[in-house]
């Protein structure tokens, strides 16, 4: 996971520490979200060519970077919590911002929300290509009712 927090002199983080920890996650996410894009669609066009090696590899990659993105989501959510309690949410947090970090937080949640759902309809996109060629693969090995090829 990131680093532990610092403590202040009192022996708990102070609010600009766990502030600042939040925004640095978020902009970490953004960055991390942009490479999930990527690898999505480098998995996608994979699929597209049944190249399996590639898939393979892909889904590695794929794989540790969500492990990242749930480990500072995790991280999110304490801070969160130690800022406003068990029932905060990142967006609770933009008030106690101010100026230019409060409009940096808010244009960085936002833009993150954004490639969240992006990249989840990539994946299934994704997803649903992959279960379709397997569908197909089963079908030209296996048979099936349904004749695959219309007779000529």
């Amino acid at each position: 996971m990131n680093k532990p927090l610092h403590k202040a002199s009192g022996g708990n983080p102070t609010h600009p520490q766990l502030l600042g920890l939040l925004m640095k996650g978020v902009a970490e996410d953004v960055k991390t979200y942009r490479s999930l894009q990527i690898l999505l669609e480098d998995q996608f066009n994979a699929a597209l060519r049944y190249q399996a090696t590639q898939l393979n590899e892909i889904a590695e990659q794929i794989t540790a970077t969500v492990d990242t993105l749930e480990q500072r989501r995790q991280q999110r959510v304490f801070l969160v919590e130690n800022l406003l309690g068990p029932n905060g949410t990142v967006a609770g947090a933009f008030p106690i911002l101010t100026g230019n970090a409060r409009e940096a937080m808010e244009s960085g949640w936002q833009l993150l929300e954004e490639l969240v759902i992006d990249c989840k309809q990539r994946n299934v996109r994704n997803s649903k290509l992959m279960m379709d060629q397997q569908n197909i693969m089963q079908k030209v090995l296996h048979g099936d009712e349904e004749q695959i090829y219309a007779p000529g």
